[in-house]
């Protein structure tokens, strides 16, 4: 759910100059027009939230006008779950969708419910916690194309397939923000048909924006005077967002100088592109029920590494100084840090199981059976851990079973393993303190085990050469000053390159091309 932050000051009411009523009924004939002139079936992004619901109840109240011999084309409505959602906002949109797949079925509606997910390679989890990514943070966004728009597309590109063409309905709207409305009006400029704009990200997919010159206050005043046709009440989505409110409040709008409800951001629980999740926050002082979400709260903001001193991001020390192919990188003189280091993904695994387990234990009726990670999840973590990093001491089920006081699903990962707990322990000890040359010892026996099965070990000297390269560090000070001076070096040896090449020959080159070089 992605309510939007407020709107533009000098945006209009789209009821003023036709009144509520007449603006409703032209839009609703806009909306059947378009859904009558062609076969190409409508996907309309549901995420629950108040702009979403405002256009998917018009697109439902004109299908509605159509006779039903003329219901000839399907219009799924998607939402797309990333799995790390605010609970409570999840669950309103799982029964949202359940019942309106069930009320369209008996209405005779050609609407089909799909709730979406992340692929279990491509979780939230999976990133930071499998292969170890940083929370994501403003240079790094990892997080949306994997959670949000891959399913979405992955839908659509289905759906194009299948018809050659696709519409696209969303309840984006211009007054959100002022990059919202310069990028919607850049779309506009190359549309092919009316009210129709090409879809920047895939092709043969157009999109279609009935409430795009809507504002805030228009959306809550068409959702406080129209049913939902669906049953579920727009009050108790309301009472929701006032929740979610700083003050507690979503007051009755009566002129321009009254604050409208509708600023809350509802989105992932683990967000860390913003400094603080505001609307869980609210949530958690305004209602003592939901006390139980504190934890949630609570890991968020953990998440959220920051320097005590300065209060900026800074979690360098949980992650390795090497970046994920084990080359080294210079930014301002300073080393560029990689991937979380194995005990904070060790770390955040347990965080992450002990909140599921309070919220199971004390979380309201429905909660008690919440999964914050799931098992498909867990599974790919274990196996980027053993298989991709090396990590041979398979630690997943211990601190699986140490939170939650049960053993993990699954047996033994691999009976090849040639190092078992007692084995491990004694390379450690003979390893010492020197973390780094146990993580090379480690990584070489593993890549021999890999290989030993194949007919043909070509690529063994190739990984051993690369392992060998990775761990050739003593301490992250000793990577900084080798990276220091590989930079220096190569730097001097650009600069003899330039002036070399000012003294190569100019044969071959036409009488225009020897003036310019000599130029």
């Amino acid at each position: 759910m992605q309510p939007d932050s407020g709107d533009r000051k000098a945006s209009a009411s789209a009821f003023r100059e036709l009144g509520f009523r007449q603006t409703i009924n032209q839009l609703l004939e806009e909306i059947t027009a378009l859904y009558r002139a062609d076969n190409t079936p409508w996907v309309v992004g549901y995420s629950g939230g108040k702009d979403s619901t405002a256009t998917l109840q018009l697109i439902w109240m004109a299908l509605a006008r159509i006779d039903a011999t003329n219901l000839t084309k399907p219009v799924y409505v998607i939402s797309t779950d990333t799995l790390v959602e605010n609970p409570i906002v999840a669950a309103w949109v799982g029964r949202s969708l359940e019942k309106l797949g069930q009320a369209a079925a008996e209405k005779g509606l050609p609407l089909t419910s799909h709730r979406l997910t992340p692929d279990p390679t491509e979780s939230f989890w999976t990133t930071l916690i499998g292969r170890g990514y940083p929370a994501p943070r403003a240079k790094f966004r990892w997080c949306t194309d994997r959670l949000k728009i891959y399913p979405s597309n992955r839908f659509i590109a289905q759906v194009v397939k299948a018809s050659g063409e696709a519409i696209v309905v969303l309840g984006t709207r211009k007054a959100e923000s002022q990059a919202r409305a310069r990028a919607m009006e850049r779309f506009e400029e190359k549309r092919v048909r009316d009210k129709l704009s090409p879809n920047g990200k895939l092709l043969n997919s157009y999109v279609y924006s009935p409430i795009e010159n809507w504002t805030n206050d228009d959306v809550w005043t068409f959702l406080m005077q129209v049913r939902n046709p669906w049953g579920f009440h727009n009050k108790d989505l309301l009472t929701m967002y006032q929740g979610a409110s700083a003050d507690g409040e979503c007051p009755l709008v009566i002129d321009a100088s009254t604050p409208s409800c509708g600023d809350s951001r509802f989105g992932c629980w683990v967000c860390t592109m913003v400094e603080k999740d505001k609307s869980m926050t609210a949530m958690i002082q305004n209602d003592a029920e939901k006390e139980w979400m504190l934890p949630l709260l609570e890991l968020r903001n953990e998440l959220d590494v920051r320097d005590e001193t300065s209060g900026k991001r800074d979690d360098r020390h949980l992650r390795d100084f090497r970046k994920m192919n084990g080359s080294l990188q210079l930014h301002n003189n300073r080393m560029v840090h990689g991937p979380y280091l194995q005990s904070t993904r060790e770390y955040w695994l347990r965080r992450v199981l002990e909140v599921q387990r309070h919220i199971r234990s004390n979380g309201p009726e429905g909660m008690d059976e919440i999964e914050l990670i799931s098992l498909p999840e867990l599974r790919e973590i274990r196996r980027l851990w053993v298989v991709d990093k090396h990590e041979i001491e398979d630690s997943l089920p211990r601190i699986y079973d140490e939170v939650l006081g049960e053993p993990f699903p699954d047996g033994r990962m691999d009976d090849s393993l040639a190092f078992g707990a007692d084995e491990i322990a004694v390379l450690r000890d003979l390893c010492g303190e020197d973390q780094l040359h146990f993580q090379l010892a480690r990584e070489l026996l593993d890549l021999e085990r890999q290989h030993r099965s194949m007919a043909r070990r070509s690529g063994l000297f190739k990984a051993l050469e690369q392992s060998l390269r990775r761990g050739s560090y003593d301490s992250a000070d000793q990577a900084a000053e080798t990276a220091l001076r590989r930079r220096d070096y190569l730097g001097g040896l650009r600069e003899e390159d330039d002036e070399e090449d000012l003294l190569l020959p100019l044969e071959g080159l036409t009488a225009n091309e020897e003036g310019s070089a000599r130029a």
